[in-house]
């Protein structure tokens, strides 16, 4: 496998331009399942994950034609298969939401079981028993999700806990139901208002998404369209955090500021100099270290889970002392011995990280032990006096593209080292 090796100590600055969300591309690229009509996507990001879930329609029989740089046309006309079998699902949990469309397009699909997950069990009970609401007939078995209706049906359904990929499943499966559905306590992630934009511009009646509550009026079917994926805010937020953990100054293009201004707020509290423009924001520590920020993540509109690892990284080289609270995932705090191994000053309760800010850290080979746990491994690493090997750097891939090359060109001594 590839592996990263990075020389810290550089100063980052200049202008990097943020790729579409990973978290907002799967389930729209799921939702082409849902017309024969074709679709195209734009501003697609270069990630693994996105090369697993056109392997994914494929094998169900869409036909998927690259046109341009990160462009992809996609049209489900003629499926040969309703099976996503454990090879491809083992590889990208997201594969669950083909389930919902399938469903709902061929009243029937077979999806592997996606299994445990290092951050956390995420079952995906919630799914099932929203999709048996609506009507359908599931039976799980010899390690797949066997669903079957005719039609489904709208109702009112409650999700508890909140879940991101439930919120989108049931939503994409409500499109084509019959009557209305109610999604109650649904995620409000900024990737779920995508989503359910996408739905409509393809004909679907999905409205209050980015709240609590989300009403889908099923139609007959949708038509094909021409959509460009929302901007990446867990990518965006990683530079400016790798700004302000090297007392640098850089700018993220193509953003919706709004996604990130929990995030720049925090930065703020750091100590950075924040601009914000219309589709840009621009973090400057001016050479200053970091002052320590308290984190607690819960579910947008709340600090991102996903940025909890990043935000680490900074508290560890910081002036002072922090604490790190995850009430998301109960197994996101992988990246701290790897920490500990590059001398920081991290102690760990339960979900509550205490943290020390040292005034070095130190190089060493640690590994990314899953994808937001990898980018704090690289902040570190920037960081780190002497050099960072850093393995298992697919995770990293999953979820940024070419960073080599992004954090090359902001002036990070950094190198891919090919197995």
């Amino acid at each position: 496998m590839d592996k990263l090796l990075i020389t810290g100590g550089s100063i980052l600055k200049g202008q990097v331009d943020i790729a579409g969300a990973k978290n907002s591309v799967l389930p729209l690229m799921a939702a082409t399942l849902l017309t024969d009509e074709v679709v195209e996507l734009s501003n697609i990001p270069h990630l693994q994950d996105v090369t697993y879930a056109i392997q994914l329609l494929s094998g169900f029989g869409v036909d998927v034609c690259l046109t341009e740089r990160m462009t992809v046309k996609f049209q489900a006309n003629d499926l040969t298969s309703v099976e996503a079998s454990y090879a491809i699902v083992k590889s990208m949990r997201a594969s669950i939401l083909a389930l919902g469309p399938l469903l709902a397009k061929q009243g029937e699909a077979k999806v592997a079981l996606p299994g445990g997950c290092t951050i956390g069990a995420r079952p995906v009970n919630i799914h099932l028993d929203g999709l048996r609401a609506m009507g359908a007939d599931i039976t799980v078995e010899d390690g797949f999700i066997h669903a079957k209706a005719d039609r489904l049906k709208g109702t009112t359904f409650e999700m508890h806990p909140v879940t991101v990929t439930g919120t989108e499943n049931l939503m994409m499966a409500a499109v084509l139901a019959e009557g209305e559905m109610v999604l109650k306590n649904a995620a409000c992630e900024p990737e779920v208002v995508d989503l359910a934009e996408f739905l409509n511009a393809m004909g679907a009646q999905v409205s209050g998404a980015g709240t609590s509550e989300i009403r889908i009026q099923g139609v007959e079917k949708l038509h094909g369209v021409e959509y460009a994926v929302v901007a990446d805010r867990i990518e965006a937020g990683t530079y400016m955090v790798a700004a302000a953990i090297t007392g640098g100054c850089v700018r993220v293009n193509h953003v919706n500021v709004e996604h990130l201004q929990l995030i720049t707020e925090k930065l703020i509290q750091a100590g950075a100099e924040v601009t914000v423009g219309s589709d840009w924001i621009e973090v400057d520590m001016q050479g200053r270290s970091p002052v320590p920020v308290n984190i607690e993540t819960a579910p947008y509109p709340d600090f991102p889970t996903d940025m909890q690892a990043q935000f680490l990284a900074l508290n560890a080289v910081a002036n002072g002392d922090s604490t790190v609270i995850e009430t998301v995932f109960e197994n996101r705090f992988m990246h701290v011995p790897e920490l500990l191994k590059m001398k920081a000053d991290i102690q760990l309760d339960g979900r509550c990280a205490t943290v020390k800010g040292v005034q070095n850290l130190v190089g060493a080979t640690v590994s990314a032990t899953d994808l937001r746990a990898s980018a704090c491994m690289v902040l570190a690493a920037l960081v780190a006096k002497g050099d960072t090997l850093i393995e298992q750097v697919h995770h990293i891939d999953r979820g940024y593209e070419r960073i080599e090359e992004k954090l090359g060109s902001l002036g990070a001594t950094i190198k891919r080292l090919h197995a």
